[in-house]
């Protein structure tokens, strides 16, 4: 896979003209684009076709499932009819639920990858055991999670850098991880927790890298992008 294949740029914003802006201006130069739950409810699901008229060719719909397995299932099917590349689904909704979104997908023609999304980046171990009562730390949670979702048959997984040597070590090289929470040295973390660089999460064993305010919100989005590629390049 080239550098820049790796990277998906997150349209985080309510506004369909930015993102649209956003995917003409960085489409030659990564590998795809997150259109997540603000820009959907803002502009609806037509904002699909208007990226992919932009020069969106893989869109990773993070849509975060969770809910019994039928309405999953159900939302999945026609998820995967849009004709998105990738979606995800909590991993915390269980077996059944996983099993009946991969169902779900592998019943249509040209099924979107399944992700499960393990634990979000923006937790830390503390906040973890504060807000979801499980006594593992943050690491031994998405390991369990994302043994659940490769045995439920997703493609791969959304975890954190600091999980995915672990992952790799555990689950094998065939297991996608998505990463998001990256930044660039001198970033602001925002509202994440557990954050690395391009190059320390590629080296951990990331597959494709979740970038959304470190580059959208520069002064100079493309030269950032290069900038972010030059590092997977130089790991």
């Amino acid at each position: 896979m080239q550098a820049r294949e790796r990277v998906l740029i997150a349209l985080d914003t309510s506004d369909a003209e930015q993102a649209v802006a956003w995917v003409r201006m960085l489409a030659p130069h990564v590998g795809g684009f997150k259109v997540g739950l603000e820009l959907v409810h803002a502009a609806g699901f037509g904002v699909f076709d208007r990226l992919r008229e932009a020069g969106a060719e893989r869109i990773f719909y993070d849509a975060k499932l969770h809910d019994i397995p039928n309405t999953v299932a159900r939302a999945v099917r026609a998820i995967a009819r849009m004709g998105v590349w990738m979606v995800n689904v909590h991993a915390s909704g269980g077996r059944a639920m996983m099993e009946a979104a991969a169902e779900a997908a592998h019943a249509v023609s040209n099924p979107p990858l399944l992700v499960a999304v393990t634990v979000l980046t923006s937790l830390s171990s503390q906040e973890l055991r504060e807000q979801v009562g499980t006594r593992r730390g943050a690491a031994k949670q998405v390991i369990h999670l994302a043994t659940l979702a490769k045995e439920a048959g997703f493609n791969g997984v959304v975890a954190s850098a600091q999980e995915a040597k672990t992952l790799r070590r555990r689950l094998g090289r065939e297991l996608l991880i998505v990463t998001p929470g990256i930044r660039l040295a001198g970033d602001s973390a925002g509202d994440q927790r557990r954050i690395a660089t391009p190059s320390e999460a590629v080296k951990r064993g990331a597959d494709y890298l979740v970038i959304g305010r470190s580059v959208t919100a520069d002064a100079d989005p493309v030269g950032k992008v290069l900038q972010v590629v030059r590092q997977i390049q130089a790991r």
